[in-house]
């Protein structure tokens, strides 16, 4: 990994932290690597039990860094080839993630957030889909993360009309599991993170496991999985 992404490993717990704070920490083709790398460095770690998934700086990340142009080839295999193996990292790995969220959280910023299986936001951030202001449609997984996690009418909403989404909304509308102090963000996320880790990490697993099949599966296949 570069110095682009950061990775600390403390009492089981491995923080991962996006650093381009200079840039809002946007993905580029070399951070999306990186945090591929780092994820899979802490799926694979025996000592790993949980992860904390944050941003340096004054956001989580404001998407992806839009100076290298929007050419449909080079954006299908940005989604397909470094966004899309991220996202599905972070889902199929057996140990808990927690989103810690500073500032907000945009476009993929938005989707890799989303895609945590915990999410815990500073009290000052906000949660953003700006796709519409900008021609484009949601990506890296927000159609079907927003959907289902809000229901087709607020997430319709929320996406064409690009409103930015509050710490205590997202904790109303039940995108967020916590909302603290933003001088606290890192540390009440590492506490929970190390509390987590404390517990029996197959069973962990294993609930990750059938819960994520629930959410597009049927009761019936679902019981099988448990």
């Amino acid at each position: 990994m570069s110095d682009i992404v950061r990775y600390e490993l403390t009492d089981g717990v491995a923080i991962i932290t996006l650093n381009r704070p200079d840039a809002m920490n946007s993905f580029t083709s070399q951070l999306s690597f990186d945090l591929l790398e780092a994820l899979e460095q802490a799926h694979h770690a025996d000592s790993v039990r949980a992860v904390v998934l944050t941003g340096e700086g004054r956001c989580f990340s404001a998407g992806a860094d839009l100076k290298t142009g929007l050419e449909g080839r080079r954006v299908y295999g940005q989604l397909q080839y470094e966004y899309r193996p991220v996202m599905t990292a972070v889902a199929s790995m057996p140990k808990p993630v927690i989103a810690a969220v500073p500032g907000s959280a945009a476009g993929i910023g938005l989707s890799l957030a989303l895609t945590c299986d915990l999410l815990i936001m500073a009290d000052n951030a906000f949660l953003l889909s700006p796709f519409t202001t900008i021609s484009l449609v949601p990506d890296g997984g927000l159609n079907w993360l927003m959907v289902h996690q809000l229901g087709y009418r607020r997430a319709f909403q929320l996406s064409v009309e690009s409103e930015r989404i509050s710490a205590d909304r997202c904790l109303e509308l039940g995108l967020a599991n916590k909302v603290v102090p933003a001088d606290t963000l890192r540390d009440e996320a590492v506490a929970w993170a190390k509390s987590l880790a404390e517990r029996a990490p197959l069973s962990i697993a294993a609930t990750k496991k059938a819960m994520r099949h629930a959410t597009s599966g049927s009761w019936a296949s679902t019981f099988d999985v448990e």
